[in-house]
């Protein structure tokens, strides 16, 4: 089964789950939104770089090349794999109308801080004017595909957060779970303050204390994976309404792998989730005539 990904981990990890996939391209690290206005490589650099891969990834967003690597390959596709999380961290917006994908590479090697200096605006996944751009990017996207005849091909990962580690239950979000757990992290906040007021610390350094009380490992990732899951809702909705499949998962029936070779995230799961995932990609991939054993 040969592949394209337009996305990042979500479809990248679970292509590594189906043995005989050929991952042919890979666009990660972009925005739909360098496709209609790449900023290009002009006085941009990424010489703190190491990686050969994060090279490639950063050039192909500046130069919004993302659909013409994957058309090239179009006739030897079986499926093209689309998610959403590279948008998560928002992007760069010029001065002039271009766009730079604000991803971890292009924080840690400068690109970031130049791009503020030289007047760039970071747009913030959720905000308004994100989903507005996003939105026209993503039709070009959908539009790039369908020319090349490959939009039938076309898979959306539509996979939550998961709010929860593997063996724990998922996190229950009414009114009451909410006001219980910000209980409970008072409670370890007023622990704290009383015992630094017994080690001589003042009323306002106690003070501060109660207020800063950190969450748990599993408060944390229950309310990062509530607050993403709520900010994708429109963006998933229109990614489904114009892809031609999608395989969705909600947030209960996913859970985090504490050990994934990258590390715990909210995004990053367990084997039996990515598992499931396959199946239902060879399922859409045999409905749509491609090669899925």
């Amino acid at each position: 089964m040969k592949i394209a990904i337009f996305g990042s981990c979500v479809s990248r990890d679970t292509a590594e789950f189906i043995p005989e996939a050929e991952v042919v391209t890979y666009v990660a690290r972009h925005s739909v939104v360098s496709l209609q206005s790449p900023h290009g490589t002009k006085g941009t650099d990424l010489r703190d770089l190491t990686s050969a891969f994060q090279k490639r990834m950063v050039t192909s967003d500046l130069k919004g090349t993302g659909i013409a690597r994957i058309v090239k390959n179009a006739a030897e596709l079986d499926a093209v794999l689309i998610d959403l999380v590279d948008e998560r961290r928002g992007f760069w917006l010029y001065p002039d109308g271009t766009t730079m994908t604000n991803s971890i590479e292009v924080e840690s090697c400068g690109a970031a801080r130049n791009a503020r200096r030289s007047g760039a605006r970071l747009i913030e996944f959720g905000t308004d004017e994100h989903f507005r751009m996003w939105k026209s990017g993503f039709d070009t996207l959908i539009a790039g595909l369908k020319e090349a005849g490959i939009w039938e091909r076309t898979i959306l990962l539509d996979i939550e957060w998961a709010g929860a580690v593997d063996g724990a239950r998922h996190p229950q979000n009414d009114g009451l779970s909410k006001l219980g757990r910000q209980w409970r992290r008072l409670q370890r906040g007023t622990r704290e303050a009383g015992r630094g007021l017994t080690k001589g610390h003042g009323i306002a350094q106690a003070w501060q204390s109660l207020r800063t009380v950190k969450p748990t490992e599993a408060e944390d990732y229950a309310d990062r994976a509530l607050s993403a899951n709520a900010d994708y809702i429109r963006y998933r909705e229109e990614a489904r309404s114009l892809t031609a499949s999608s395989v969705m998962r909600v947030s209960s029936e996913v859970r985090i792998d504490k050990d994934h070779k990258w590390g715990p995230q909210p995004f990053h799961y367990r084997e039996a989730d990515y598992q499931s995932i396959v199946d239902s990609i060879r399922s859409h991939v045999k409905q749509n005539g491609g090669e899925a054993p």
